[in-house]
C-alpha cells in the first residue's frame, strides 16, 4: 500500500496521505503506474462526459484540462525537455542530455507542448461521438511502458531512470500485459498499446542509447496520444 500511495504522489496532484519512504520504495512504486493511470483515465473520462453535456468541445476542453491538473504537467515537462535536447543537439548525445537537463525550456519544447495539447483536444473532441469511457484504459496502458522500458534500456544519468531500472520484474510486466490484454476485448484498439510501446523503445534505444526520467514522460504522452488516435480512427 505504501508504494501504491508513492506511486499516487509522484504521478499525480491528487491529495495523498504521508508516508515515510525511501529510494527503494520509490523505485518499487513504478509497478503501480498502471492502477495510478486507471484513476487519471477516470477522472479524465468523468470530466469530458460532464462537459460535454453542454458543448462537444466543452466536454473536450474539460476532459484536457482534467488530464493536465491531476498530472500536474509533469509528462508535458518530460515532453518539452526531449524536444528540446532532439531540436539543439542533432547527433551529439553528449549535449541532447545536457540540454534535456537545463531546468530552462527553449523553442522546441514549447512547440512540441503545444502540438501535444492541440492533438490531445482534437482527438478528444472526436470522442464525443463515440463514448467517454475508453479514455480510463488510455492512461493505464501508456503507464505500462515506463515499466518496459525500465526492463529494456540503461539508464542514462542518475535520476528516475537509474532509480527504477532493477524494480521491475519480469512478472510484472507480464501480469500487466495479461490485464491489458483483457482491456483490449473490450476496447480492440488497446491492441495498438504493445507497438507502441515498442516502437518507442525501439527509437530510444537507437537514437539515444537509453532512457532517462524525461523519456518516460516524453513516452507515456506520446503513448496516450497514439492510442486515442487508434480509438479515433478504429471508432471503438
Amino acid at each position: 500500500m505504501k508504494r501504491l500511495i508513492v506511486a499516487f504522489g509522484f504521478l499525480t496532484r491528487l491529495p495523498m496521505p504521508r508516508v515515510v519512504a525511501d529510494g527503494t520504495d520509490f523505485a518499487a512504486a513504478i509497478r503501480f503506474y498502471p492502477i495510478v493511470g486507471l484513476a487519471i483515465g477516470g477522472l479524465v473520462a468523468a470530466s469530458g462526459r460532464a462537459g460535454s453535456l453542454i458543448d462537444p468541445w466543452l466536454g473536450a476542453l474539460a476532459a484536457l484540462i482534467a488530464w493536465v491538473a491531476v498530472t500536474g504537467a509533469l509528462h508535458l515537462d518530460g515532453l518539452g525537455d526531449l524536444a528540446d535536447g532532439l531540436g539543439a543537439a542533432h547527433r551529439d548525445r553528449v549535449r541532447l542530455l545536457a540540454v534535456m537537463a537545463d531546468p530552462h525550456i527553449g523553442s522546441f519544447g514549447v512547440v512540441t507542448i503545444v502540438l501535444q495539447l492541440l492533438a490531445k483536444l482534437v482527438l478528444l473532441h472526436a470522442l464525443v461521438g463515440l463514448a467517454w469511457w475508453p479514455l480510463i484504459l488510455v492512461p493505464f496502458a501508456a503507464r505500462i511502458g515506463p515499466l518496459a522500458w525500465a526492463r529494456w534500456l540503461p539508464p542514462l544519468r542518475d535520476g528516475l531512470g537509474a532509480r527504477v531500472a532493477t524494480a521491475v520484474r519480469a512478472r510484472d510486466l507480464i501480469g500487466w500485459a495479461l490485464v491489458l490484454t483483457a482491456g483490449a476485448a473490450a476496447l480492440p484498439a488497446m491492441l495498438a498499446a504493445p507497438m507502441l510501446i515498442l516502437g518507442f523503445g525501439l527509437w530510444l534505444r537507437w537514437r539515444i542509447g537509453g532512457v532517462t526520467g524525461d523519456c518516460h514522460g516524453a513516452g507515456i504522452e506520446l503513448v496516450e496520444t497514439g492510442l486515442l488516435l487508434a480509438i479515433v480512427a478504429r471508432g471503438l
